[in-house]
């Protein structure tokens, strides 16, 4: 038989006392969970546990008693191992360590129906003298005797990670038992409460465990999270409200709500209105999965929220937004004289191009008369641009998100123009191909037949040839007019969609970047581990072998420990 205990590392250098943990069921094993320091009264401490398992719904117990000898303190482990008597368990673990060694001297009292106790013993150390003794009486006792295996384990990062359960559709890997480590994790995680005992409490007993040497974080943190509920009830409040405003009959018709969906700003606007309801829910998330969610939006929400006050505070320090108003109307007369010398070269022969001179110059002087209304409006509204660009900074203060959505629907404005000149040329160019392809089919004796949707033969009489024929040469021949065009402000409207492309791509970035799950694994790896490994730490003949469990990042796990050992 094997016997494995797992043992917390804070407690290695533990005063003597007695060990706190449970008894795993169904495997032959054990998990220390503190270390109760002498002096105590034995009926405080069964009193304790008690409350402790009410609270924490762990069957805790006493396993037995910790020895580490100090000066002054001759006789401890004898004075604890009759403690048996008074924590009545079918097994008392007796567990002593001499200063400078790795190793530890178990002693296991069993008590039998009988009642008679063997006393096992697996020390670190060999004896140097051998009694002995027949094959027959060494091999009874080494059939009698059980071997022990402690596994260290880091009680902190235990207790905050956890081993998922299954979450596949197979029925069978629901119903199966939870394996030994699952239930020592669990264990670890559910004895919250035995922590909150700190040695430098003023009280009957002292303790070790993970967290005897720094309460204050753990005050800070419960603070915190005190403080956050009136927050969220604060936030419910104000999102409810803000729900109730959007949902008045004004905002729902057609040509405001055809704007919420085209405006970058209104977009990112119910995309972090979602974001602000999820994490005001006064609900604890419900697994891990959706623990890291509502965890990486909160992240993505502060970075985003610090990084607009930081843009804000840019914009409003040294005049810079009179800086921008000031360039703005100057960038925009040299984009129109650009887009005038572009427009006269295609007026001509662009490239040693023959275009047809009538339709290129009906087409240049519609766009330079577009052009000409733009630039008047754009003059028209400078006086205003400062005040337009000052309030605007202010949406800064809701987030870099909110500033870049906005700079893309300035952007889409001050582009109308280009816009507009991108559907004439594409609307004029689709009207021309899809002429050509009829009058195609008209000379093939083919038609399209709208109500079966296919082509089907038909006969034309020499009339409708005649007619087909004249109207195909003269798109045909208009078409390369109309296709550099067409290429022309198709450059130009992409460019204006690279540049939006850019801005919508950083603020899904912003918004979708798992910088908590990041911050995680660079600063608490063990939260993301995708297994257990077990490292050996003393396994030498004759001495109890010692592991130390930690967390895997590659997926892997290593055999189990009867295995190992």
């Amino acid at each position: 038989m094997v016997l494995k205990i797992f043992f917390p590392q804070c407690c290695n250098r533990a005063d003597s006392g007695l060990l706190v943990g449970r008894w795993i069921a169904g495997h032959d094993s054990a998990v220390v969970l503190a270390v109760i320091h002498y002096p105590f009264i034995p009926g405080q401490v069964k009193q304790y546990i008690q409350q402790m398992q009410a609270q924490s719904g762990v069957e805790l117990s006493v396993l037995g008693s910790w020895s580490l000898p100090k000066e002054g303190q001759e006789g401890m482990e004898s004075f604890l191992r009759d403690l048996s008597t008074i924590f009545p368990q079918e097994r008392w673990l007796q567990i002593s360590r001499q200063m400078g060694k790795m190793g530890f001297t178990c002693e296991i009292l069993n008590r039998g129906q009988n009642g008679k106790a063997a006393q096992r013993r697996v020390k670190k150390e060999k004896k140097e003298e051998e009694v002995d003794s027949g094959e027959a009486e060494k091999d009874e006792e080494e059939e009698d005797e059980e071997k022990v295996i402690f596994v260290h384990y880091e009680q902190r990062k235990v207790m905050l990670s956890q081993l998922h359960p299954i979450e596949s559709g197979d029925p069978d890997l629901k119903t199966d038992p939870p394996s030994e480590l699952r239930q020592v994790f669990q264990t670890v995680a559910l004895s919250q409460p035995l922590f909150f005992l700190d040695k430098y409490d003023d009280g009957p007993l002292k303790s070790t465990h993970w967290q005897s040497e720094g309460r204050e974080a753990s005050i800070i943190v419960e603070l915190l999270k005190q403080a956050s509920v009136p927050l969220c009830l604060l936030l419910s409040w104000m999102l409810s409200m803000w729900t109730w405003l959007c949902s008045i009959r004004i905002f729902s018709l057609y040509p405001l709500r055809f704007l919420s969906t085209k405006l970058s700003t209104c977009v990112q606007l119910s995309y972090r209105t979602e974001h602000m309801r999820t994490l005001s829910s006064p609900k604890a998330a419900a697994g891990h999965t959706q623990f890291m969610r509502k965890a990486n939006m909160l992240v993505s929400v502060l970075v985003d929220v610090a990084l607009g006050v930081l843009l804000m505070w840019w914009l409003y320090r040294d005049e810079h937004i009179a800086m921008l108003a000031n360039t703005l109307v100057p960038a925009a007369d040299h984009v129109a004289k650009e887009l005038e010398q572009l427009l006269q070269w295609l007026m001509g022969a662009p490239a040693g191009l023959k275009m047809n001179r009538a339709l290129d110059q009906v087409l240049g002087r519609f766009f330079l008369y577009h052009i000409h209304l733009w630039i008047s409006y754009i003059h028209l509204m400078s006086p205003f641009i400062e005040g337009i660009l000052w309030y605007g900074g202010l949406s800064a203060c809701l987030g870099l998100t909110f500033a870049l959505s906005l700079l893309s629907d300035m952007v889409a404005l001050f582009t109308f123009h280009i816009y507009c000149f991108y559907v004439y040329g594409a609307r004029l160019y689709c009207l021309k191909i899809y002429g050509l392809s009829s009058l195609w089919r008209l000379f093939r004796g083919k038609k399209w037949n709208v109500l079966r949707q296919r082509v089907d033969s038909c006969s034309y009489d020499l009339d409708q040839l005649f007619i087909g024929t004249l109207l195909f040469t003269v798109l045909l021949f208009l078409l390369p007019t109309t296709a550099l065009y067409y290429l022309v402000f198709t450059l130009l409207r992409l460019v204006v969609v690279l540049f939006q492309g850019v801005l919508h791509l950083s603020v899904d970035f912003i918004n979708s970047f798992p910088l908590f799950a990041i911050g995680l694994r660079v600063f608490r790896p063990y939260r993301l581990a995708e297994g257990v490994k077990f490292r050996v730490l003393c396994d030498e003949p004759g001495v109890a072998l010692h592991l130390l469990m930690e967390r895997a990042f590659d997926g892997r796990v290593v055999q189990p420990m009867e295995e190992a050992a």
